[in-house]
């Protein structure tokens, strides 16, 4: 797996596996992170905390949008997550559950075919 393209580009497409598998990883270091935070504790653990949700941020987007292009969206479908609650609902089940396009689409070839 080619880590530095998972989580620092969103050129592509990226199919279930490594969605869940970067999600997972982007979700340990927030809650490692926040866990840290706590222990240093006051103003300076607070600043940690948010330094670390930021720094996972920007790779958590450019994944999502790599498993949108899978499917065959635009990445500017991310924004249904605005809607509280239907829009969250909405994004696992259309990255996290359906299969992406079969064969190459807009965003370039098959991931599973490659």
């Amino acid at each position: 797996m080619d880590w530095q393209n998972l989580f620092l580009t969103y050129d592509g497409r990226l199919n279930r596996k490594p969605f869940w598998i970067a999600n997972l990883i982007l979700f340990g270091i927030n809650v490692v992170g926040t866990g840290i935070g706590e222990v240093i504790g006051g103003a300076f653990g607070n600043l940690v905390q948010i330094i670390i949700v930021l720094a996972t941020l920007v790779p958590s987007i450019f994944v999502a949008i790599k498993r949108y292009h899978d499917r065959d969206k635009s990445g500017w479908w991310l924004c249904i997550n605005f809607i509280p609650l239907v829009g969250f609902i909405w994004y696992i089940v259309e990255a996290g559950f359906l299969r992406g396009t079969e064969g190459p689409n807009k965003f370039g070839p098959d991931p599973l075919a490659v």
